[in-house]
């Protein structure tokens, strides 16, 4: 089980629910929601209430790198 998985049996089900409707829409198209791109990296990121979606692409495909609470260590060793 890697850190993802375990931080979404750590929230509540509500959180969660709504957590894997936005990583749906990013896959998807991504249309509705304010995706940023990181400064400097290739990564980007989509803010959902208290927390950070940080995602990549790669070969087309979208690899989503961390699900965090926001806090000063959010965006640090990207």
């Amino acid at each position: 089980m890697n850190k993802i998985e375990k931080f979404l049996l750590k929230i509540s089900k509500k959180d969660r629910t709504n957590l894997l409707r936005v990583l749906e829409i990013i896959a998807s198209s991504g249309d509705n929601l304010k995706i940023v791109k990181i400064k400097n990296t290739d990564f980007f990121r989509v803010r959902f209430k208290q927390f950070r979606i940080i995602y990549h692409k790669e070969n087309g495909e979208i690899i989503i790198d961390s699900i965090k609470l926001c806090n000063e260590n959010t965006y640090k060793n990207l």
